[in-house]
């Protein structure tokens, strides 16, 4: 198991070699990632494409995928892809396709056509002020014991 996402990620199942891997016939989200250093760092990997399907036999892996030929040229050889795979419990494709877009923010996928940008914007709130949200220090001495 690999945790991918941001906080305490979702836990994908894997990773596992893309090469001989052969996918079930579920709907879920899937990244692909090569090791960036097998030798010096074996369990670091880079996320080069994520995606979701409603039927992952269906998406033509191994390396008949559309974006395949991006994999094999990030990773430099396709025996160094490796697949992890997300099975959204109770999710719908609008669950999986959310997942998709907050990994792609987070990692920003190089072979991922749509690009996604982690922002936040104040009008989409608003901005207030109450008196939870000041500075955490009173300016008090806590060595002073007239300060309490």
């Amino acid at each position: 198991m690999i945790r991918l996402g941001s906080l305490a990620g979702y836990p994908f199942e894997g990773p596992r070699l893309l090469g001989g891997w052969t996918p079930p016939a579920k709907p879920a989200v899937y990244a692909i990632l090569y090791k960036l250093d097998p030798e010096a760092r074996a369990e670091t990997y880079a996320v080069i494409y994520v995606g979701h399907a409603d039927d992952l036999s269906r998406e033509r892996f191994p390396f008949n995928h559309p974006r395949a030929q991006c994999w094999i040229r990030r990773s430099g050889n396709r025996w160094r892809l490796y697949i992890c795979t997300y099975e959204v419990p109770g999710g719908l494709r609008s669950h999986r396709e959310q997942i998709v877009h907050e990994l792609g923010a987070v990692y920003h996928p190089g072979c991922n056509e749509q690009h996604y940008q982690r922002s936040w914007k104040d009008q989409w709130i608003g901005e207030y002020r109450a008196p939870t949200t000041g500075p955490l220090t009173t300016g008090r001495d806590p060595g002073d014991p007239t300060a309490r």
